[in-house]
This record gives C-alpha cells, sequence and structure tokens, in this order.
C-alpha cells in the first residue's frame, strides 16, 4: 500500500467499483478473442492488445478507423464471443467477500463492457451482481469520460466527491479523476508498478469496511 492513505482517513457515502481487473480477471479470455479478431483484420495484435483494457468495444474499434469495418457490428460480434468464451475468469482475490460485506445500497458496478457480458463474467468469477450497475449501454461516451461514476453516484443519490472509485486501468483513473471521485487503485493484473499519486491496493485482504450510525462506509486496514 502506498502512502498516500487519505482515503483512510474518511467516510464515504458509497464505493464504486470498475469491473475488469479491478473485482475480477478477464484478461485471459478478452485477449484470446480480441488476438484472433485483430488478425482476422490485420492489425498487429502485440501493439493493439494494450488499448483494448477498460475501454469499450465501440471505442475500441472505432479508434482503429479500418475501412470498410461496420464498428457497431463488429462490437456487437466481439460481445457475444466475449460471453461464449469465459474460461479463465476468476476474481481477483478476496474482491467477493469484500463487496458481500458492503451495504447492498452502497456500491456499484461501472464497467465498460456491455450488460450482458458483465453479469456473465461476474457471474463466472462468483462476483454478487450490485443493485446499482453501469454499463456500456447506459452512457454515449466510454471511459475515460467521467459519465459512467457520474451517472452511479447520482442512481445513488450521491455527488462523486462522496465515492470512492477501486480502479485499475488507465483510462478508468482518468475518467474516475474526470469526475472529481477519491481514488483506490487495485494493482493485482498490474505486470509494471504503477506510478500514481493515488493509494493502492494489492490485496483485498488488506482492508475491511466499517459502516458507522449514518451508514456511512469507513475503509480501514487489517
Amino acid at each position: 500500500m502506498s502512502a498516500h492513505d487519505a482515503v483512510f482517513d474518511r467516510a464515504f457515502g458509497a464505493f464504486l467499483f470498475d469491473m475488469d481487473g479491478t473485482v475480477l480477471n478477464s484478461i485471459a479470455a478478452a485477449e484470446r478473442i480480441w488476438s484472433a479478431w485483430a488478425v482476422r483484420h490485420g492489425v498487429d495484435v502485440e501493439t493493439f492488445l494494450p488499448t483494448i483494457h477498460g475501454v469499450r468495444a465501440i471505442d475500441t474499434i472505432t479508434r482503429l478507423n479500418l475501412p470498410g469495418v461496420d464498428a457497431d457490428a463488429q462490437a456487437a460480434f466481439i460481445t457475444e464471443a466475449e460471453i461464449g468464451d469465459v474460461e479463465g475468469i476468476v476474481e481477483i482475490p478476496g474482491a467477493a467477500k469484500f463487496l458481500n460485506s458492503l451495504p447492498k445500497d452502497r456500491w456499484a458496478m461501472v464497467t465498460s463492457a456491455p450488460r450482458d457480458l458483465a453479469l456473465r463474467r461476474m457471474a463466472a468469477a462468483g462476483i454478487p451482481e450490485p443493485a446499482v450497475m453501469i454499463t456500456a449501454e447506459d452512457v454515449k461516451a466510454g471511459k475515460p469520460d467521467p459519465a459512467g461514476y457520474l451517472l452511479a453516484a447520482k442512481r445513488l443519490g450521491l455527488e462523486p466527491h462522496d465515492c470512492l472509485i477501486f480502479e485499475d486501468a488507465t483510462v478508468g483513473i482518468q475518467a474516475a479523476e474526470a469526475a472529481g471521485a477519491p481514488l483506490m487503485i487495485i494493482t493485482t493484473t498490474h505486470q509494471h508498478p504503477l506510478e500514481t499519486a493515488h493509494t493502492t491496493l494489492a490485496s483485498y485482504a488488506a482492508v475491511q469496511v466499517k459502516v458507522d450510525n449514518d451508514g456511512k462506509l469507513h475503509l480501514q486496514k487489517n
């Protein structure tokens, strides 16, 4: 855990979680499907794969600007392929237990994945379904745009600065910063150390939550 521990010194109205890389790991499945797609479309796999994480499929494909490619149709194809392949998808260690320790009305999921895919991956990893879930279909602009996090806070009846956002990917971190919310960076799936001013967390087993008499969440180190 880093020295930037201000998140342990205050109460939060709710926690907002990214999905992939934050509460579950779907890297193997996602990279299998996107690699095959990239090869078919003549896209260099090695340089392309690092760009897919944390971003909506439609935004990933649109950004490539491939001639003659229908981005909506291809994004739908990718989603169907990903729904059909959940092999190797696992929870980030301790994530399910941590989420189950939270009051149901005090947390939300904000993912770049479409809803059907998000629910499929969460089920595969044993992640509980939240009362509030913002997916690719709920926003006009995906991460790094803050729209998803702003909408989640609104649906919980809170301002973004009253929520702690759990993220892992650069685009998600940018979205959280743009929303004006404090951040906790989950580093479990990072292959290289992350240079960040935000608090980092390598394991959910290192923290627990206490709920005060007002229903506010206090993150504590174990």
